[in-house]
């Protein structure tokens, strides 16, 4: 034995309290240890509670949730009343993105137990993940704060006070949608964001190609599609995941990522010749620390197409299917604050919702040269 193994096993509670065993290796890392223990405990006919409830948590470590919900439903089954099992079904179901079933099961475990802190803080969570902030908001001014969650809470009020949609919402909603996005978008929404902008580019750089580009909420690949004939190279960046793999089996990006856009542009040191956002700002309040990020990975000269939704008003607004809509004062003044000229401004439909247009603007900002 090394002296590693040696010294990981001496942290390890003595062999006659199986569950302390496992809950310790759990946090070593050693997840796929624990759940082979708890198994044949479970197996041997001493699951109880406290087994079920490891083994789920156990699962979940190893990303198997699938096999976690089907622990946690036996947890459940054998103990009905019981608000633990509630909470652990909950848990694994949200781990999964099941959200409506994980907001019902952690809603049994606060009827079961109205003071559990954890049952509470997680339902805000799942609120907020579905988009949901104002109810998200409301549990966690429910929760009593402790020295576990009090930090958690604070930063997930900060998350959801913010002008824009949970990044957690977002991923979660394309994720389920990356399946016939495409089909939904072109056929059922009339969705042109991406023709628009290239008809904009066309407008305002005419004759210009061989553009470094950077695509942001690539989706998959439908801005990056009408793009490529100008690109000498070409990177997305999107939020969801499944999105991505969709885009990448295009085979027109040169590099993808995912991860959040306004992070991306921060942390990212390549320099673009142009930056697209087609029907991806929607999803964005203030768009203060785009326009900096944008700014700043775009070469003099560089420019910024992208779309949004039409605000009448000042400023901008959250309209009823939660995607934000700005106006063209605030668009033109946050632009000029972040050292861009607008190159153009057009009013546009880039997509119906209900058979009914969808008011908007596709925008060209220029960097101004230092």
């Amino acid at each position: 034995m090394s002296s590693s193994s040696t010294m990981a096993a001496a942290r390890l509670p003595p062999e006659d309290d199986p569950l302390e065993v496992a809950e310790a290796l759990i946090e070593q890392g050693r997840a796929a240890e624990a759940a082979s223990l708890l198994k044949e405990r479970i197996e041997a006919g001493r699951g109880w509670m406290a087994a079920r409830l490891l083994l789920t948590r156990a699962q979940i470590a190893l990303g198997d949730y699938e096999a976690a919900i089907a622990s946690a439903r036996d947890c459940v089954y054998f103990n009905p009343a019981a608000a633990p099992a509630a909470l652990n079904l909950g848990e694994a179901l949200l781990k999964a993105g099941q959200l409506p079933a994980a907001i019902g099961e952690f809603q049994r475990a606060l009827r079961l137990d109205p003071v559990n802190a954890r049952a509470r803080f997680l339902l805000g969570c799942a609120w907020g993940e579905a988009g949901e902030a104002a109810k998200a908001l409301a549990e966690f001014e429910q929760c009593e704060p402790s020295q576990e969650l009090g930090a958690k809470i604070e930063d997930m009020r900060a998350t959801l006070s913010r002008p824009r949609a949970d990044p957690r919402y977002v991923r979660h909603l394309f994720d389920q949608f990356s399946a016939d996005y495409d089909e939904r978008m072109i056929q059922q929404l009339n969705y042109r964001a991406p023709q628009i902008l290239r008809e904009l580019a066309a407008l305002v750089m005419p004759g210009r190609e061989n553009f470094r580009i950077l695509d942001l909420g690539c989706g998959t690949g439908l801005a990056g599609e009408a793009f490529k004939p100008l690109a000498s190279y070409l990177e997305g960046i999107d939020l969801s995941p499944a999105m991505i793999e969709r885009a990448r089996a295009q085979n027109i990006y040169d590099a993808l990522a995912v991860g959040d856009l306004e992070n991306f542009l921060n942390e990212n040191k390549n320099e673009f010749d142009l930056i697209l956002a087609a029907d991806t700002l929607v999803y964005l309040g203030d768009l203060a620390a785009v326009f900096a990020g944008a700014a700043a990975r775009l070469k003099p000269d560089g420019m910024f197409l992208f779309t949004v939704e039409k605000h009448e008003g000042a400023g901008f607004e959250l309209g009823p299917k939660k995607r934000w809509r700005h106006s063209e004062s605030y668009l033109t003044s946050e632009a000029f604050k972040a050292g861009f000229s607008v190159a153009g401004l057009l009013e546009c439909v880039p997509r119906m919702e209900a058979k009914r247009e969808v008011d908007g603007f596709a925008v060209a900002l220029m960097r101004r040269s230092a």
